[in-house]
């Protein structure tokens, strides 16, 4: 083919007619407009895990994710077909905005104590505990505002907030010279997991707990308790929450600061997507109108589903064997890790919950290199940076238990200490 022959299939432009009408000029396109700022403050780990998922014989230390074999399964197929059946309008179709009525007086008596007097104006049903939290920032949040949050703090909550470009006021409840009442001060709110934490591991303390209850009540601050472990307690009777403490002293239906979120996703399935917030009834209002604009309603079928398991005792029935299976996953990686990494890192071990917190002895290793590091030698863990609003803890990682049999747990470690030391090599 001669060099200056078009290619096979390309037309070859033929000259206009001297009388042949004038195509008019494509209008020149407009550029599109950027997107929202807070967008580019955003971290990649969750996928960085997402993406993992593919590498071949990886093993995850790095998410947070429970046991599927122990969700019941053919139980909650079996309710599923009865309540589609029996309750076709509450299953498939659109439901009030806070959520049925009947799963909102189940958690309002659920939650309730001797001193909590709790109904239904005081829950709010939401898709997810993620939801809770996107929409307290909502409710609560102006432009710039200041958070103060126990420190170091759950991803999903920042990545909640992040859209409206908080300002953070770490608060660490476990230091000495800890002063919460100062911390509130001037806060928009307080955010707290106090069992249990995401990512430490770490369960507040009772007097920790009565003291930031009282400085909630003393400054006005609202208060979230955001509470997805509280039903994972391995060792020791569970603490009071935080909104126990609130409403001593304070007879009559609640109406204090504390806004306390809890789900179905760590004592049955997250899969269910059933959230709530327990919270003064102006609280709950306010929550309420923000979820019209986010999804009008949760789910009709998960919210039957949750109802008809919660009142058969569902999650009474199998909450010991999952307590005995992560009990007994949790002592596996702590003993993997005395074997293979106490030369490397120190820790402590949690006594519920589903994460250990390390921290590197040697300053120079980066956790966030060693995430990479880690993947190439087929481990994934979670590094301490994205628990930071500043971004600038790059010492520890959070190791998760919840999702891999002992022998993996093993491997795991043996995996890690080896990233660690190619980590360390690197850094020289």
């Amino acid at each position: 083919m001669p060099a200056h022959a078009p290619a096979p299939h390309t037309p070859v432009p033929h000259a206009a007619a001297p009388d042949a009408p004038i195509a008019p000029a494509q209008p020149q396109a407009a550029s599109r407009r950027g997107f929202a700022p807070w967008l580019a403050q955003t971290n990649d780990v969750t996928s960085v895990f997402l993406a993992a998922g593919q590498i071949p014989d990886l093993i995850n230390l790095g998410g947070g994710l429970p046991e599927p074999s122990l969700w019941p399964v053919e139980e909650l197929a079996d309710l599923a077909a009865a309540v589609i059946r029996s309750h076709p309008a509450e299953a498939l179709g659109y439901g009030p905005i806070p959520g049925l009525p009947a799963l909102r007086d189940l958690i309002a008596a659920r939650c309730s104590t001797a001193n909590l007097r709790l109904t239904r104006d005081n829950v709010l049903i939401t898709t997810g505990g993620m939801q809770a939290l996107e929409l307290v920032g909502k409710v609560l949040l102006q432009p710039g505002g200041t958070v103060a949050a126990q420190s170091p703090a759950y991803l999903g909550a920042l990545d909640a907030w992040r859209p409206h470009v908080p300002r953070y006021r770490p608060m660490r409840i476990e230091r000495n010279d800890h002063d919460p009442r100062a911390a509130m001060q001037g806060a928009q709110f307080a955010y707290t997991v106090p069992n249990f934490s995401n990512p430490s591991g770490r369960l507040v303390s009772l007097p920790e707990r009565q003291a930031l209850v009282a400085a909630a009540h003393e400054t006005g601050t609202w208060l979230i308790e955001d509470d997805p472990y509280g039903v994972l307690y391995y060792e020791g009777a569970p603490l009071p929450r935080l909104l126990d403490l609130s409403a001593a002293g304070h007879p009559g239906p609640y109406a204090g600061p504390v806004v306390y979120m809890g789900s179905l996703s760590k004592e049955l399935t997250p899969g269910l997507r059933i959230g709530w917030v327990v919270a003064a009834p102006a609280m709950i209002a306010a929550l309420a109108t923000a979820k019209q604009g986010s999804d009008m309603c949760t789910s009709g079928l998960s919210q039957m589903l949750a109802l008809r398991a919660l009142e058969g005792g569902m999650t009474e029935r199998i909450r010991p064997a999952i307590l005995s299976l992560y009990r007994a996953r949790r002592d596996a990686l702590c003993a993997a890790m005395r074997e293979h990494l106490a030369g490397d890192l120190d820790w402590q071990v949690p006594s519920g919950g589903m994460f250990v917190w390390a921290t590197a002895r040697d300053p120079r290793l980066d956790t966030d290199r060693l995430l990479q590091v880690g993947l190439a030698h087929g481990v994934c863990i979670s590094p301490s940076s994205v628990f930071d609003p500043q971004g600038q803890d790059r010492r520890s990682l959070r190791i998760n238990f919840t999702l891999n049999p002992p022998e993996a747990l093993e491997e795991g470690c043996r995996r890690l200490a080896r990233a660690i030391r190619a980590t360390l090599a690197a850094a020289e």
